[in-house]
C-alpha cells in the first residue's frame, strides 16, 4: 500500500431544511390554524480515528465530502428528519489543522475519537411558531440555515514508543526486521527505504512496544536534500529514539561525525526532539575487522554521557542488552505518564 501521511480536504455539513407554511384543513375542524412543521437538522461531517487505518491514502483520491441535507418541514406539525452525520474514519495519530489559519484543531490519537469539523444547519421552524394573537394566519415560515464548509489539513503522525535514526544504509530496517515481524525493503544502496516503517517488538509474554524506522535523513535534510524533513513528523510522538551509526568496514565516513551531523539536522528541526530520552548504536560490529572506529564513537559518548550500545543484527551480539535499556526506560516514562 502506498504510504501517504499528509492531505488537505474540504467538507461540507448539509444545510438545514427549510420550516412549512401549511394550515390545518379538516371536514368539520373550522378555523384550524396554522400546522406547518420544522425542518431537520442538516448532517455534521465528523472525523473518527481507527487502527484499521495507517495511511492517508483515500484522501489522495477524494478531497471533497458532503454530509446529508436536512429534509424540509411538512404540514400537520409534521418535524423533516434531520440529515444523516457523515462519519470519515482516520488513522490513529492524525493530526487535524485549520487550513486557513494552520492552527490545530484536534489531535487524533485514541482510537474511536471523534472531531466534528463541521456543523450541519439548524433547520427552519414551521410556520406554528409564528402564530400570535393579532397573527393568527402567519404565511411565512424560517429557512433552513447553511451546514459549515471548511478546510483541513491532515497530518499523520506514527504512534510508536521507539524511533530509528541515522544515515540510510546504517541499519534501521534490517534491525527492525530482526526484533519484530516487519518485512521492509533491504538492499546495500541509499533510501532502500522510503516510507516509514512500523514493528511490534515482543520483550516479553507480557510486554511489546511499537518501532518505527524513519528514512531518508542525511547533511543538508533541512534544506529537503534527500527525503528531507517528509518523515521526521513520525518521531515526535515517540518516547525514545535510538541514533544508529554503522561502523563497519564499509562505512565511509568518520562515525562521531555522522553522528554530530544528524543530531544537528535533528536540531534545525525543532519540535524538542533532542530533549528526548536516546541511546546512541554502533551498528554492523560483525562487518568491523578494525574496532578503531567502534573504539572512537564509545569514546565520544561515554565522554559526553551519551547512553552506548554496540550491535550486530546478523549475529544477535548486543540486541539483548540494548532491548534491557529500552524496555528500562520505557517503562520509567510510562510510568511517569500515568502519574501525570
Amino acid at each position: 500500500m502506498q504510504f501517504i501521511d499528509n492531505a488537505e480536504v474540504t467538507v461540507r455539513a448539509g444545510n438545514g431544511g427549510n420550516g412549512c407554511v401549511s394550515f390545518r384543513r379538516e371536514k368539520y375542524v373550522p378555523r384550524g390554524g396554522p400546522d406547518g412543521g420544522d425542518g431537520g437538522r442538516g448532517g455534521h461531517v465528523i472525523f473518527r480515528a481507527t487502527r484499521e487505518l495507517n495511511t492517508l491514502l483515500d484522501f489522495r483520491y477524494k478531497r471533497e465530502y458532503q454530509a446529508q441535507k436536512g429534509q424540509h418541514g411538512m404540514g400537520k406539525k409534521m418535524h423533516g428528519k434531520d440529515g444523516i452525520d457523515l462519519i470519515i474514519p482516520v488513522p490513529v495519530g492524525t493530526a487535524i489543522r485549520d487550513a486557513e489559519s494552520n492552527l490545530l484543531s484536534v489531535d487524533l490519537i485514541g482510537e474511536g475519537q471523534e472531531f466534528i469539523a463541521a456543523r450541519g444547519g439548524r433547520g427552519g421552524q414551521g410556520n406554528q411558531h409564528f402564530a400570535t394573537p393579532t397573527r393568527q394566519v402567519p404565511r411565512f415560515s424560517q429557512p433552513g440555515e447553511e451546514g459549515e464548509c471548511r478546510s483541513y489539513i491532515l497530518e499523520l503522525k506514527l504512534l510508536a514508543d521507539v524511533g530509528l535514526v541515522g544515515l540510510p544504509n546504517a541499519g534501521k530496517s534490517t534491525l527492525i526486521s530482526v526484533l519484530s515481524s516487519a518485512r521492509p525493503r533491504i538492499a546495500d544502496y541509499p533510501f532502500t527505504t522510503l516510507v516509514p516503517n512500523l514493528g511490534v517488538v515482543k520483550l516479553s509474554d507480557f510486554d511489546s512496544f511499537v518501532m518505527a524506522d524513519i528514512p531518508g535523513l542525511i547533511e543538508g535534510a533541512h534544506q529537503g536534500i534527500g527525503l528531507g524533513f517528509q518523515f521526521l513528523r513520525h518521531i515526535e510522538r515517540t518516547r525514545i529514539f535510538l541514533h544508529l551509526v554503522d561502523v563497519s568496514d564499509a562505512a565511509d565516513e568518520d562515525p562521531v561525525s555522522q553522528y554530530k551531523m544528524i543530531t544537528r539536522e535533528l536540531e534545525i528541526y525543532g519540535k524538542d526532539i533532542t530533549t528526548k530520552a536516546h541511546a546512541v548504536v554502533a551498528t554492523k560490529i560483525d562487518a568491523a575487522t578494525n574496532t578503531k572506529r567502534l573504539d572512537l564513537l564509545e569514546e565520544y559518548c561515554k565522554t559526553n554521557h551519551v547512553d552506548f550500545y554496540a550491535i550486530s543484527a546478523v549475529t544477535g551480539s548486543g540486541i539483548t542488552e540494548m532491548l534491557r535499556y529500552l524496555a528500562q526506560i520505557l517503562s520509567k516514562v510510562r510510568n511517569e505518564t500515568d502519574r501525570h
